[in-house]
């Protein structure tokens, strides 16, 4: 008979059990950390008491203007210190936050700030007339909403509104931060880009944020005092959780508003930033900016990068640049990234695009989720042999609750018991996940699925391709075949024939595209190229 603890007694009380949420981050930093500095943005540079004690009046002016626990408040606003302070701010009168894409058109504002029912609104006066006019559209009164103005950048107050300020200026120091009772509280409310439809409003947990902020602490390797680049919108995903976690490690939030190789340059050889996020267009920047833009640095930048496979030819380029890439991989359902491309001692000999190559892949699951693997349509494991194709699916505590008002789609998203991606991706036999397409971007050439990330990773390493994207065209003969459409860097001028024989070079005959065409890429905020407007794009053609 097997030995049995006496577990009676051994129950969860104040002492021994605290629901986990990343503001204890930052009320510890604001006694461990009081005199560091804590946020940058040009001549505001705040310390950790300083930052703490403007979210907490955050809190305070919120709790005034009525809002209660469970409501939600939301913010248009660049990476600016106001952003960051709402990330702490809000939760901390019990409030859920809702950063809204700053790039979204007036109707799809109007939808999400009704469908949220957001109380209060911080906007930038950047966007001001654009949040209004989503305002008007709604029913009722409508959300307060509070100015935060930049004059430095050029956006001064309006006057028709308070502003942030003097919200500020009128709020309690020592007002009581309202803690989550349980972590899977609300703490945050992100919108999905909505590409084919309503945008989906993904709610977030407490415990999630802590550990998603946390586990990423561990897969970046990251030591105390880091200096962090805000390249991520904070919109997007809150910015990958990265402004929850730098209070952990006393890091320093570097905020930058507009995203140029300028700023990010000056950022690091300035202020001494040493990691940042960011898209493979962000990296392409970097690579592709003349050196009057550049800066030198003498130090290795960390940079995590996500939202679309990166092209081997680009990672090869940067990393002799200063920048250490880890390739990773997530979406807005999952916080943002819960896939590393983990490094080890086995993979350092490898150089050039032998090295590039490995870093393109998703990698593995993070600490902090529990099972990330690719399945067939039976919800069963496809053999690791690197051709074998499947969806990725993934199950863990940086998952979200759930779809805002639409249990539909969330039974739908977590049927099997896993959250299903619609990523479709290949495993290698170490188990390393590296993606082949959105399902919605396999091209289907005559009963042939050919992947667009492994055509525009060939055309990426023409020297005269800046950007690439491929999509399925209509064909009578063959159902569809794959059209490239290509933005050129300064000054280049290639033909269609010959960027169709660079392919032809590496690739299959069926997976060459049948066609190239020249312009510039339409993106998202993000930096996401909108492969949807150039599907419609090519059906025209």
């Amino acid at each position: 008979m097997g030995w049995m603890c006496d577990e009676s007694g051994l129950d969860k009380t104040a002492a021994n059990y605290v629901p986990l949420t990343p503001l204890s981050g930052l009320r510890r930093a604001s006694h461990v950390f009081a005199d560091d500095l804590a946020v940058i943005y040009g001549a505001h540079r705040k310390t950790y008491a300083e930052y703490y004690d403007r979210c907490t009046r955050l809190a305070s002016a919120l709790s005034h203007m009525g809002v209660a626990s469970g409501d939600v408040v939301a913010t248009v606003l660049p990476n600016i210190p106001a952003h960051a302070e709402a990330h702490f701010g809000v939760p901390a009168c019990g409030a859920v936050l809702n950063a809204i894409n700053t790039r979204l058109d007036v109707g799809t504002v109007a939808y999400i700030l009704d469908h949220g029912g957001a109380r209060v609104v911080l906007v930038d006066t950047q966007f001001a007339e654009l949040v209004e006019a989503a305002i008007a559209r709604n029913d009722g009164p409508g959300p307060i909403l509070i100015e935060v103005p930049d004059a430095a950048a050029g956006y001064p107050a309006t006057g028709r509104h308070a502003t942030y300020e003097q919200v500020l200026g009128n709020a309690d120091h020592d007002f009581d931060w309202i803690m989550p009772q349980d972590e899977w509280e609300s703490i945050a409310l992100n919108y999905t880009s909505g590409t084919t439809g309503r945008p989906k409003g993904v709610v977030y947990h407490h415990r999630g944020a802590y550990l998603n902020a946390m586990g990423q602490v561990i897969s970046w390797g990251m030591v105390l005092r880091p200096r962090y680049l805000t390249i991520v919108p904070l919109f997007h995903c809150n910015g990958w959780c990265h402004t929850w976690m730098m209070p952990m490690v006393g890091g320093t939030l570097v905020c930058c508003r507009d995203i140029t190789a300028p700023a990010i340059f000056g950022a690091i050889a300035d202020e001494g930033a040493t990691h940042f996020g960011g898209a493979p267009i962000v990296l392409n920047m970097l690579v592709n900016a003349p050196e009057t833009e550049r800066r030198a640095f003498d130090h290795t930048v960390q940079v995590f990068t996500a939202g679309a496979p990166p092209a081997p030819a680009t990672l090869a380029k940067i990393e002799p640049m200063g920048f250490h890439v880890t390739q990773v991989y997530g979406l807005t359902e999952v916080y943002g990234p819960a896939t590393e491309c983990t490094w080890g001692p086995h993979l350092d000999h490898l150089e050039g695009e032998a090295r590039a190559a490995i870093k393109a892949r998703q990698g593995v699951a993070m600490p902090f989720m529990e099972h990330i693997t690719v399945v067939d349509e039976q919800m069963e494991q496809i053999p690791m042999n690197g051709s074998a194709q499947g969806e990725i699916v993934m199950r863990g505590n940086g998952m979200m609750k759930g779809y805002y008002k639409n249990p539909e789609a969330t039974a739908e998203a977590f049927k099997g018991g896993y959250f299903h991606s619609g990523d479709i991706a290949v495993q290698h036999a170490d188990g390393y996940i590296q993606i082949a397409d959105r399902a919605k971007d396999i091209i289907i050439s005559g009963g042939e699925n050919i992947s667009s990330v492994e055509i525009e990773g060939v055309l990426m390493g023409h020297p005269d391709v800046l950007l690439a994207a491929v999509v399925a065209k209509p064909d009578e003969k063959w159902g569809e075949v794959p059209c490239a459409f290509v933005e050129l860097k300064d000054g280049a001028n290639p033909t269609e024939v010959e960027l169709i024989a660079f392919c032809r070079k590496t690739l299959a005959g069926f997976k060459t595209p049948k066609s190239v065409v020249f312009q510039e890429l339409p993106k998202t905020s993000t930096g996401k190229i909108q492969k949807f407007e150039l599907r419609r794009r090519s059906a025209d053609l």
